[in-house]
């Protein structure tokens, strides 16, 4: 079983992805933004199968904003994070 995340965990997660959020907002229509909020709602709450499925839509369907999430680096720190955490 994967490890909780600690307790500012959702806290960091809504601040990298608000700063994401500002470096790309010019770019999101409402479906990619709606990925976007998909992905950070799952991270936030720590619940696995639906970051990964998520994610993988993230990939699929906006592949530019999924390189932008990756590229990130408070967003790529959270995701490394997660990864050891077992998502």
């Amino acid at each position: 079983m994967a490890e909780k995340p600690p307790d500012d965990h959702a806290d960091r997660v809504h601040a990298s992805f608000d700063a994401l959020h500002q470096q790309v907002e010019g770019r999101l229509d409402a479906a990619s933004r709606t990925a976007m909020e998909k992905v950070r709602i799952a991270a936030a709450e720590g619940d696995r199968e639906s970051m990964r499925a998520h994610m993988e839509t993230l990939r699929e369907r906006h592949g530019w904003l999924y390189k932008e999430l990756a590229a990130h680096p408070q967003v790529a720190t959270l995701l490394d994070e997660l990864a050891l955490w077992g998502f």
